[in-house]
């Protein structure tokens, strides 16, 4: 019977390096934006938000994100799941912004964070989930 999880390939050790990379990050951008709400509106030239604690709050959720990648760098074929959110996540978060854009609410310009907090995940998330559909189709077979 083949195993679940390979333990040795370079396409593991990519999904697992950008979780990891990816769980810092999270963790770092979301105390920022904790600690230092207004910073963010202030580099991309947008005005105050209202109720910062809003924006705190998403903050929390980027953090909290960080926890769940660290874990699942440990086995991403295992925990798929929160790849799975996290790459859900990251796919209708610019989905959200480019809506914003075209309402002109928002300056495309203000989409620099969209690549670095999202796009660039893209294709070691994705990664993770095709090692994980791999080894449950191999699994059942």
């Amino acid at each position: 019977m083949a195993t679940i999880a390979p333990t040795r390939s370079p396409a593991l050790a990519v999904a697992k390096v950008t979780l990891a990379v990816a769980a810092v990050y999270n963790i770092l951008f979301g105390a920022w934006v904790v600690l230092f709400p207004s910073s963010a509106f202030e580099l991309a030239g947008l005005d105050q938000p209202n109720y910062p604690e809003i924006w705190q709050c998403v903050g929390m959720i980027v953090g909290v994100y960080g926890i769940g990648y660290a874990i699942a760098a440990r086995d991403p074929i295992r925990h798929w799941p929160i790849v799975l959110v996290g790459l859900l996540g990251k796919i209708f978060g610019p989905i959200g912004f480019l809506a914003a854009v075209l309402q002109d609410r928002v300056p495309i310009e203000a989409g620099l964070i969209i690549v670095t907090n999202d796009l660039i995940w893209w294709p070691g998330f994705g990664i993770a989930l095709w090692l994980a559909w791999r080894a449950h189709r191999d699994a059942r077979a």
